[in-house]
């Protein structure tokens, strides 16, 4: 369990309300198979990844990866019940997709590059603390039907 003062909370909830789920959504999935290459074959049926400016430019990495910051979206809403949250979704990530969970911490900290891109001054080093507790937290709430 993540836990988040009041403060913290609050950074979360503020710049999230003002996250474009589609843009930061694609910008960070198609990073983090740019940066991760190897994650890339859990994408087979995505076309053509074959380069950092495929990668990005493609319309299902861009698709996914809103689904995925929309998922995260519900991590935003129930702070503190991160593990109940995603069960479903750890459950499918282990025993259907076979996804390493070391991916969930790959791709959090790429969440957290996006925003502090994207809000600048806005995201202070205070609120990263926040961010990185949340992404830790949704990573090991996704990785809990691993253990």
């Amino acid at each position: 369990m993540v836990h988040l003062t009041s403060e913290e909370k609050n950074c979360i909830t503020t710049i999230w309300s003002k996250v474009q789920v589609d843009q930061t959504g694609g910008e960070a999935l198609g990073r983090m198979l740019v940066v991760y290459p190897w994650t890339t074959r859990f994408f087979g049926s995505f076309g053509d990844l074959s380069s950092p400016g495929a990668v990005m430019s493609n319309s299902k990495v861009q698709a996914h990866g809103a689904k995925v910051l929309t998922s995260f979206g519900e991590a935003v809403k129930h702070l503190d019940n991160l593990k109940g949250t995603y069960a479903k979704l750890s459950e499918l990530h282990c025993d259907k997709l076979h996804v390493d969970p070391e991916n969930f911490k790959m791709l959090g900290n790429i969440i957290v590059i996006c925003l502090a891109e994207h809000f600048g001054k806005d995201f202070t080093p205070e609120c990263q603390v926040a961010w990185q507790k949340l992404v830790a937290g949704v990573a090991h709430a996704l990785a809990h039907k691993y253990h």
